[in-house]
């Protein structure tokens, strides 16, 4: 049943529209967003789609096809940040920015449904965030922007859900374009569309869920974002994205802080790597980010030290296999690696990793191609 034909079932009238919003993948750029650096994302074609109509009486009420349970019925006036760790904090949370933002959002009921797949650092939260936003942009004739509404969705996760994401996700999902990766400026949100058609170049990139998420990661992003901050304090910038790539041996020798240390260097290389495969993907040179990408891998696992066994076993068997580079994408500690190879290499490449997670005794990982696709948009 689709999501139009579950809200008639559920609310006994037709919704007002249908909007869907991806989920991203990041090709290079790990922990530089919140330091107003750079990142190269782009959209998935996995989704979440909502139907949803207005209602005037301040009543929010949320589904979700996905997850076993009732319709969760909130009031818009007592929407309180921190209060709920569920699903239906990121869809709540985008109504209380809305309305702390001076929107005159009186209520709302939504249906919704997602293909993104959750725990596996592909933004299935960012996705629920902004098919949220824009249909509340299209039928409260809001007239924002898709960078505003990006904004919003992370004002959302951030302050209402807790959680100290960059922009980075929102911005993916809503203004990627099929066919191209996201060049984004993290400071100004300027913004380029790179073309980055891997088809036509007979390449094929896969996204490998290893299905584990370690506990590791729980405060490990925020610690990652203290020590950031301190190296940035230390070495008299606002931000990392400050120090010049070329300054970086200098600025690591001012900083006594092992760890510290290692979280700018990792930092400032990245927005350097990032800024290399926008030069190779404009020279038309596809097949040379692989070994940019396996480069951008060591210094997540050696610097940051946010990767994990599953993901290195990934990126190793696949480098052994034949493919172009890899790397872990996301917040690490499981989750998600990306794959570059030619297409005529992916069952190899897709058959030895999942062998190398069998003999290691690891949960068969998901494995699918990832292909850049279209952000967030009205389907009806």
């Amino acid at each position: 049943m689709g999501v139009r034909e579950g809200f008639a079932q559920l609310y006994g009238t037709a919704p007002e529209g249908v909007w869907s919003a991806p989920g991203r993948v990041n090709l290079i750029g790990e922990y530089t967003d919140f330091n107003e650096g750079f990142v190269m994302p782009f959209a998935l074609p996995h989704t979440a789609v909502a139907a949803v109509s207005r209602r005037t009486d301040g009543v929010l009420r949320l589904h979700s096809a996905d997850i076993e349970g009732p319709v969760v019925e909130l009031h818009v006036d007592e929407l309180r940040p921190l209060t709920d760790t569920g699903w239906a904090a990121y869809p709540a949370g985008v109504v209380w920015v809305l309305r702390e933002a001076g929107h005159p959002i009186t209520g709302a009921d939504l249906h919704l449904s997602s293909t993104v797949p959750t725990g596996a650092g592909l933004s299935s939260s960012a996705a629920l965030e902004v098919v949220t936003a824009l249909a509340l942009n299209d039928l409260y004739g809001l007239g924002l922007t898709r960078p505003e509404l990006a904004k919003l969705a992370q004002r959302a996760e951030n302050d209402f859900v807790g959680v100290p994401c960059g922009v980075m996700d929102q911005m993916a999902s809503a203004c990627s374009t099929e066919g191209h990766a996201l060049h984004l400026d993290c400071r100004d949100l300027a913004l380029r569309q790179i073309p980055f058609d891997l088809a036509a170049q007979d390449l094929a990139l896969l996204v490998v869920d290893t299905r584990v998420k370690h506990a590791l990661g729980d405060g490990a992003y925020a610690e990652r974002r203290e020590g950031c901050e301190e190296g940035a304090r230390q070495l008299g910038v606002s931000h990392l994205r400050d120090v010049a790539y070329e300054d970086l041996q200098g600025a690591l020798a001012r900083l006594s802080d092992e760890r510290v240390r290692r979280y700018v260097r990792h930092v400032v290389s990245d927005d350097h790597r990032v800024g290399r495969v926008v030069a190779l993907l404009d020279a038309g040179d596809v097949r040379a980010i692989g070994p940019v990408l396996t480069e951008g891998h060591v210094s997540l696992r050696d610097d940051l030290r946010i990767s994990c066994p599953e993901l290195d076993l990934v990126v190793d068997t696949a480098n052994a296999s034949g493919a172009l580079g890899a790397r872990m994408t996301g917040g690490g500690f499981g989750g998600s690696a990306i794959v570059l190879m030619e297409a005529a290499d992916a069952d190899t490449v897709t058959k030895a990793i999942e062998e190398a997670f069998g003999t290691a005794g690891f949960t068969a990982p998901r494995v699918f191609p990832a292909v850049p696709s279209a952000g967030a948009r009205q389907l009806g």
